[in-house]
């Protein structure tokens, strides 16, 4: 496992946001493409060709784009919408945000467990913090996050943690420093925006009790 410590981050280029207007570095940012037949494609990795088309990582601005038809006018030219484009955006950002998290645990920048992940939060082995959203309040209450700006993911929930790992349900997970957690921390937050979740997000998005709630961290 990577030492822990800062997240370094660097300048970048900014763009222009089609629903708000405002400029954000891309990192925040939404990218879409005009596809051959005209059709608005996310672009989650920002790498497809063509000229980009960008929105903020928010639900209501995606919302607005699609209603106010601002891919066409940002395009300028008519274009399609794929059936409830903001569902499909957030689909494929959830399994590339699952897939990075994977390959840092491939990598070995990941680790999962509860005594695990505590112990290396109090060691200050690793740099960021993932709990599930739909573990309970009361056991996430039990590791507290490592110091620093965006050192919490709580995005994802059990099972989408637990694809990650090759589990079946995942609660709490760390990331050690590294190139790779910061690009998770990046697109998880992008995630947090679409999923109207703010990115520390702690609350027991499952409606049920932590009495209630039979947890499961394999």
């Amino acid at each position: 496992m990577t030492r822990g410590g800062r997240i370094k981050t660097k300048q970048q280029a900014e763009r222009r946001c089609i629903a708000t207007g405002d400029s954000k570095p891309k990192s925040e940012l939404l990218r879409f493409v005009v596809g051959p037949d005209r059709m608005i494609v996310p672009d989650i990795a920002a790498k497809l060709p063509g000229r980009g088309i960008w929105i903020s990582a928010d639900h209501a601005a995606l919302e607005k784009a699609v209603g106010k038809r601002l891919f066409a006018r940002a395009a300028k030219q008519s274009v399609e919408l794929p059936p409830d484009l903001v569902t499909l955006t957030e689909s494929l950002l959830t399994q590339y945000v699952v897939n990075l998290i994977s390959l840092a645990r491939k990598g070995g920048l990941a680790i999962t467990g509860f005594e695990k992940v505590k112990e290396a939060v109090t060691e200050g082995s690793v740099a960021v913090l993932l709990q599930a959203v739909d573990g309970s309040t009361a056991q996430k209450g039990k590791i507290r996050p490592p110091n620093g700006t965006n050192a919490l993911i709580s995005c994802l929930y059990g099972r989408e943690l637990g694809l990650a790992f090759g589990r079946e349900n995942v609660i709490h997970a760390a990331l050690g420093a590294g190139g790779l957690t910061q690009r998770i921390v990046e697109e998880a937050s992008k995630l947090a925006g679409l999923r109207m979740m703010g990115p520390s997000k702690r609350a027991d998005a499952s409606g049920n009790s932590p009495e209630q709630e039979g947890e499961k961290d394999e």
